[in-house]
């Protein structure tokens, strides 16, 4: 992709001025138009600010998205053209910082040293340069790895409310790329929280994984357009990470469904005819947008874990059926199983992956996964037997399922290294390996006598209880 130095944002004359302020909107009477997704800047308070084109309204006039606060704007005001679209500084030393979706630090750090830029709107990678899903990514953690595993170079779903472990999860998959496959993560906050973003920086540096890691923060009470655009600039981060260190690059985004939120907004402003439940026409093609520069070239690969809220627990909902429609793998995240104590609290039924058969796992993987998920099965079917009448009154093949989901239900969990400085309990890290050969022990009978709470929270069964 090729790059090119920031041009001075004033060293020519204006392109035009602004004529009618709306919120975030701006209308700019302009000499010459500029072409769609030029960034404009202007002067206030002595600080260069910066709008985004969107439409042509006639032969002079655009309508352009500030991707800064509105207030301080005014009719006459002088607007200049940058030369390009939006750009970012790209360098190997970006990691460890934690940036806004400019490639400005937000951590009270010096500006990135590079002179060299990335436009945000890159094309996606030619066809025929790139490859295709690779084999099974191995994270550590059992309950993902044997029911839902990653594809290296897919993309993931991972679907939750709040207070099920998302966060925490997530972390950990940057922790398990960093550790187990030496790579790096990139991090994108799509309408975060200024407190959540804040507590999620000090939480990756204090576990370590903050070197290996780059954050792109784009916060809730910014314009619609820095929403919008947020996750575009941590994927021309991670698209520049693969190409220059050719290693596994873990982009995490959180969350996909603000950033479906913030093109709607935009869309309203911009007054085009609202679609399907109010999201905006161009929902499909905006999502595929990005979700198309996701791939994997010879040279490295991106993995990406993507976080969606659920309007409703409607998973038919426009917004939810676009996103799914690109994903590999889907984990669901169940507050049942958050209520209970099971964590990660992966629903084993309702999540799944493209993964999922024998050619591409193996027959004994595939064999053992169908098992237990068909243990779990027969038991939530037999709950509200066993709630009204007991377990004794099951047939015996059925008290044997329950005895061993029960334990199946309970071995699945494990602590997390992410959360040991809060718990004292030592994270652990589960090879797939073993992980296949205690639950085939289970499913085989071999600890039917072992008490269930000797399964809860532990790595492999062959390590010392904790």
């Amino acid at each position: 992709m090729p790059t090119a130095k920031r041009e001075k944002p004033h060293a020519r004359s204006p392109i035009g001025r602004i004529t009618e302020v709306h919120g975030p909107v701006v209308v700019i009477a302009c000499e010459r138009l500029p072409p769609l997704r030029r960034a404009l800047s202007t002067r206030v308070k002595h600080e260069t600010w910066l709008f985004e084109v969107h439409q042509h309204l006639d032969t002079r006039h655009v309508r352009a998205i500030t991707l800064h606060y509105s207030s301080g704007l005014q009719r006459g005001q002088a607007v200049y053209d940058t030369g390009a679209p939006l750009r970012v500084p790209v360098t190997t030393t970006c990691l460890g910082r934690l940036l806004n979706g400019f490639g400005e630090p937000l951590d009270g750090g010096p500006a990135l040293d590079t002179r060299e830029y990335r436009d945000i709107h890159g094309q996606p990678v030619a066809l025929s340069e790139t490859v295709g899903v690779g084999a099974m990514l191995e994270t550590g953690i059992k309950a993902i790895d044997l029911l839902c595993p990653f594809a290296r170079g897919g993309k993931t779903g991972l679907f939750g409310g709040a207070g099920v472990g998302k966060t925490v999860l997530i972390m950990e998959f940057m922790h398990a790329v960093a550790s187990l496959h030496a790579g790096v993560s990139v991090f994108a906050g799509v309408g975060e929280r200024i407190r959540e973003g804040h507590e999620l920086w000090h939480e990756i540096r204090e576990a370590g994984v903050l070197p290996q890691s780059l954050m792109v923060f784009g916060q809730m009470d910014k314009s619609p357009g820095v929403r919008f655009r947020a996750g575009l600039a941590a994927l021309t981060y991670a698209e520049y990470l693969r190409d220059v260190t050719a290693k596994e690059v873990l982009l995490v985004m959180d969350n996909v469904f603000r950033f479906v939120q913030a093109g709607s907004e935009i869309s309203s402003l911009l007054g085009r005819m609202s679609a399907t439940v109010g999201y905006q026409p161009t929902l499909n093609s905006e999502v595929a947008e990005m979700q198309e520069r996701i791939v994997s070239t010879p040279h490295g690969s991106i993995t990406a874990v993507q976080a969606v809220y659920v309007p409703a627990d409607d998973m038919t909902d426009p917004a939810v059926s676009a996103i799914l429609s690109h994903l590999d793998t889907t984990v669901i995240l169940s507050r049942e199983q958050a209520s209970n104590g099971i964590y990660p609290a992966v629903d084993p039924l309702a999540s799944g992956s493209e993964l999922m058969d024998s050619h591409t796992l193996g027959e004994r993987h595939f064999r053992i996964a169908e098992g237990v998920r068909e243990h779990l099965a027969r038991y939530h079917e037999l709950q509200d037997i066993i709630a009204m009448l007991g377990v004794e009154e099951l047939s015996a093949s059925d008290r044997k399922i329950v005895h061993r989901a029960r334990r199946l239900q309970q071995y699945l969990t494990q602590p997390f290294h992410i959360t040991a400085t809060h718990t004292g309990v030592p994270g652990v890290s589960v090879t797939l390996r073993d992980t296949l050969a205690d639950c085939d022990a289970f499913l085989s009978g071999r600890y039917d006598e072992l008490p269930e709470e000797h399964c809860y929270m532990r790595g492999t069964m062959q390590e010392p209880r904790p």
